[in-house]
């Protein structure tokens, strides 16, 4: 699951790096995405295999903050345990470019996943948490988040988005800690 903003609006903001990052994946599997039906709604979802592993990807198409409904969606038609549940998001509290693995955990504030938490009862998921770094100054978190990446960063932004495809790869291949071990290395 990428979590990020709907529309053409949101398309460059630092909160839709899930996003992006769920589109590069779709791309490497060669997996389109469309509108999901019934229990699918609410989401742009496609069906592969990513790693050597049978995947349902999915975007939601609400807003950041109302993410957790469609996810509960998705897991129930699929039938899937949310131990499998891997969620890729912006993360203000890690630099930006590097790229963290993790399962469970507080929301940090975290209105995607703080949704995710409540919709499926359990903060044990797993985690790709793509640093976009703190803001500068005082400027308010939630302001920043829907800002679009600076001209700086998106010199960066495709290897990011990259890199973070790659750790979800590693973490699908290999499970959390011998992917963390490959990964926070790098970043």
């Amino acid at each position: 699951m990428g979590l990020g903003n709907p529309g053409p609006g949101y398309a460059g903001n630092r909160h839709n790096v899930g996003a992006m990052v769920l589109d590069e994946i779709a791309a490497r599997a060669g997996v389109k995405l469309s509108p999901g039906k019934g229990a699918r709604a609410r989401s742009l979802v496609g069906e592969g295999r990513l790693a050597g592993r049978r995947v349902v990807l999915a975007r939601p198409t609400t807003y950041m903050n109302e993410s957790g409904s469609p996810v509960r969606g998705l897991l129930d038609y699929h039938k899937l345990p949310v131990a499998d549940l891997v969620v890729v998001h912006d993360e203000l509290d890690i630099p930006f470019a590097a790229v963290r693995l993790k399962r469970g955990g507080g929301e940090g504030g975290h209105n995607g996943l703080r949704s995710i938490s409540r919709s499926t009862g359990t903060r044990d998921y797993l985690r790709v948490r793509v640093g976009i770094g703190r803001p500068p100054g005082r400027q308010d978190p939630a302001d920043f988040v829907l800002k679009d990446f600076s001209a700086t960063e998106r010199k960066e932004l495709d290897l990011l988005v990259a890199e973070a495809a790659d750790a979800v790869e590693e973490l699908l291949t290999r499970g959390l800690e011998a992917a963390q071990n490959v990964v926070h290395p790098r970043t």
